[in-house]
């Protein structure tokens, strides 16, 4: 932890996924990817446990950040994310969320503030916890998949199927470029602002 950071404004980051190995590559675990591609690029270890979840803290361009990724699993997302808030004091202003998103095409990278869950349940978690929608989502597309009966009204047990499968070898190069492109949006969030970030991204 850095000495005194609860007394300076602090941007909490959350990347959300399902913890453990045979998790770490499903398409529900995006988040986490981004998280840790931002990580690594800022110098930011994410070597720290506090509040149900991994966290790493340092500076981003003099910024202060704390990164954590839930370890409640996915749909308990919440109870990690309710705790750290309240731990480091975050306004939802300062709060963003990163996770995927079966509405967008894969690799797409979107940002927005506010809004319901879409159906993602992590999120929905948030928001329940939190008692609020007004916080910063960065969603990263997973696509959706073929509905098996052809009516286009896709069964629970298919998208939880499909949200917990790997992507395939020949989406590897566009989830790669995705989460580089996360990255940077999330840098941009820090550095300028929501509505340059929207600009540039969406």
């Amino acid at each position: 932890m850095i000495p005194g950071y609860y007394s300076v404004t602090v941007k909490l980051i959350v990347g959300l996924g399902n913890p453990g190995r045979v998790y770490a590559g499903n398409r529900h675990n995006i988040g986490f990817y981004c998280l840790n591609d931002f990580a690594r690029r800022h110098g930011i270890r994410l070597d720290g446990k506090q509040s149900k979840a991994r966290t790493g803290s340092g500076e981003v361009e003099g910024i202060m950040v704390v990164l954590a990724k839930p370890q409640t699993f996915m749909n308990l997302s919440g109870q990690a994310v309710g705790l750290l808030v309240k731990k480091l004091s975050v306004s939802h202003d300062d709060l963003i969320v990163v996770h995927d998103d079966l509405d967008l095409m894969t690799g797409k990278v979107r940002i927005r503030r506010g809004g319901g869950s879409g159906g993602h349940k992590g999120v929905a978690s948030i928001i329940d916890e939190l008692g609020s929608q007004d916080f910063v989502r960065l969603r990263v597309g997973i696509g959706r998949p073929l509905c098996a009966d052809g009516t286009g009204v896709f069964k629970e047990e298919e998208i939880v199927d499909f949200v917990l499968s790997d992507f395939a070898h020949d989406e590897k190069e566009i989830i790669d470029h995705a989460v580089v492109e996360a990255s940077e949006a999330l840098r941009c969030l820090l550095i300028e602002d929501l509505e340059a970030a929207m600009n540039r991204y969406n």
